[in-house]
């Protein structure tokens, strides 16, 4: 059950709020509709409930707020607009990294694309679907965490007929299983066909909030629009018309309703009538036509302004008959069982999923390779290069290797992509900044960068001496070139990562990993050469003295290798940046959870 108390949203200066006061009611067991035109404030009603917009009133879910829901996203299921995902993501791709989030088993996947229909295009990717198709997504993604509340932003939008009276029957099953359904609309037919109670809504305030039969027998009854220059004139014939339709033994009365300045609603009577009360009157008419209910109807809501003070004209009432679901749709995805929650590691397990999604992540890793191959086969040739150098791929002249480099712009993209295609985010609101997702990230990231330097060395250690022989690699080894050049592409995926996160861009993540052998780095190498940065020649000779416990040989040459590096400007540059960006990020992160 929902339950909305004095819903208000912020309102900018000059402008009225979007949602103004608005209390109502979704029962569990119904479909509830929120009804208006474009602009009614339905969808900033729907954030306001997910608390995804500023203002003030509460919403409770089960008597709960949102704020003390422990698992949102296994209780409440949303659809509020496109589904932000990747469009060389797969449907199964984008479901499975989902439900690492939500916290259930990945084959839910599947079992929620049945149910819409998506099964045979489940490899598909995101960027090819249709409207529909994504319409279809998105609900699928709403019943992953098997929620016991759907909220529903016109779920209908660029659906076909037969694909809306599929959708009207998949939330008539669901409502029926108990659930609470929350759907906007802007077809009033529509609202009658689907919904138990339709809370109807105009320019962000509750106009009526009526049981679906009530709604379809006052606001779908057919009538008569006229506009006219000359509305008072014929408003006032045609009440005289009413006053004599209401005498002894007269047909059944007319009713005439004011709509706008120069429109009227006429009920009770047809076009002819009405244009011959007009041509009598000698009344100009714009335009004269029957009309049921529809997205522009505008008029009052209930017993509506009859001239003999009556209810609603006899035979007056519209059935609507509810859709069926058709033979052959899937129904429910089964219920699960009770589940625990999310495993802390589920940001690793999202990340993951995330990373090997897409393919542009292999596309750079490839390109990382095949940068270090072949630098090293030009270092290789010029027989004047340090072992270690050849097998990592750097040259001197470059700031940084091309395994540093990819692994920065993959820091980048891991958060540049999360903003731009916020899957964790409905209706595209910015995604949150969580320390426990920049955990995930940080390992993630880091484990990509040594794997990239792991394969870069070894590569090269295959390929060389077949092209140059066994000598030219002699006094070298894998340890000493790994040591080289782990610590600094770890911290460049870092920097680019967070970056990125702090400034929710991935051009800025960019800049960050270019910024530090580039910017940073000659201006700490001058401070360096200064007096006061000479006591750091020779740290890691000292860095034995500096404990008195053992260190294992292995994790002794890794330390060491880090010193070193943190020994040189680029080192004290990477450092620096990574101190001032963490902190930035964990600031951004404790305030946001603040608020």
């Amino acid at each position: 059950m929902i339950q909305a108390i004095g819903l208000t949203s912020a309102s900018r200066r000059g402008w009225p709020p979007a949602v103004d006061d608005l209390s109502f009611e979704a029962r569990a067991g119904e479909v509830t509709a929120l009804l208006g035109p474009p602009g009614a404030g339905k969808s900033a009603a729907l954030r306001l409930l997910l608390q995804l917009a500023p203002g003030r009133g509460v919403a409770l879910f089960r008597g709960r707020q949102l704020s003390r829901v422990p698992h949102p996203t296994r209780e409440i299921g949303t659809l509020l607009g496109d589904v932000p995902g990747h469009p060389e993501r797969t449907a199964r791709g984008h479901l499975r990294m989902l439900a690492a989030v939500v916290g259930v088993p990945a084959g839910r996947a599947d079992d929620v694309l049945d149910v819409v229909g998506l099964s045979g295009l489940a490899d598909q990717r995101l960027g090819a679907f249709s409207r529909g198709m994504d319409r279809r997504l998105g609900l699928a993604a709403a019943l992953l965490g098997d929620p016991h509340t759907l909220v529903l932003d016109e779920p209908s939008r660029g659906l076909s007929p037969r694909e809306s009276a599929w959708l009207h029957g998949l939330l008539r099953g669901y409502a029926e299983q108990g659930g609470t359904v929350l759907v906007t609309s802007a077809d009033p037919r529509e609202a009658a066909r689907l919904a138990d109670r339709v809370v109807s809504l105009d320019a962000g305030r509750l106009v009526a909030d009526q049981r679906g039969e009530d709604f379809a027998r006052t606001r779908l009854r057919p009538r008569v629009v006229v506009r006219t220059p000359h509305a008072d004139r014929l408003a006032a014939a045609l009440a005289r018309e009413c006053r004599r339709a209401g005498e002894p033994g007269a047909d059944a009365p007319v009713e005439v309703v004011r709509e706008s300045g120069s429109s009227l609603a006429v009920y009770g009577s047809d076009c002819p009538a009405v244009g011959e009360v007009a041509y009598r009157h000698r009344v100009m008419v714009h335009q004269l036509a029957d009309v049921v209910g529809d997205a522009d109807d505008r008029s009052p809501v209930g017993p509506l302004n009859r001239a003999d003070g009556r209810g609603a004209a006899p035979g007056s009432t519209v059935r609507i008959a509810r859709p069926r679901p058709r033979e052959g749709v899937a129904a429910l995805p089964p219920r699960l069982p009770p589940l625990p929650p999310p495993a802390p590691s589920w940001p690793i397990r999202y990340e993951l999923r995330r990373w090997t999604g897409v393919c542009t992540v292999w596309w750079l890793k490839a390109a990382a390779l095949l940068g270090g191959m072949v630098v090293g086969i030009i270092l290789a040739a010029s027989d004047s290069q340090p072992v270690a150098r050849v097998l990592t791929g750097w040259w001197q002249p470059l700031p940084l290797p091309p395994v540093a480099v990819v692994a920065g712009t993959l820091g980048a993209l891991s958060f540049g992509q999360e903003f731009r295609y916020p899957a964790l985010a409905p209706a595209r609101v910015p995604v949150p900044r969580r320390l426990s997702l920049l955990a995930g990230k940080l390992v993630v990231s880091a484990a990509a960068a040594l794997l990239l330097c792991c394969a870069t060395v070894a590569l090269n250690a295959a390929v060389l001496p077949v092209l140059f022989g066994e000598e030219r690699l002699a006094g070298g080894s894998w340890g000493t070139a790994l040591h080289s050049i782990a610590a600094l592409s770890v911290g460049c995926a870092w920097a680019g990562l967070l970056a990125a996160g702090l400034f929710r861009s991935a051009l800025v993540g960019l800049a960050a990993v270019a910024a530090v052998p580039l910017a940073l780095a000659p201006a700490l190498r001058a401070l360096l050469e200064a007096p006061a940065g000479r006591s750091l020649d020779g740290l890691p000779g000292r860095l034995p003295s500096l404990t008195t416990l053992p260190i294992p040989s292995g994790v002794d040459r890794w330390v060491s290798a880090s010193v070193q590096l943190a020994s040189q400007p680029v080192g004290w540059a990477l450092a620096l940046s990574l101190a001032v960006l963490l902190g930035g990020y964990a600031l951004l992160s404790l305030r946001g959870g603040l608020r």
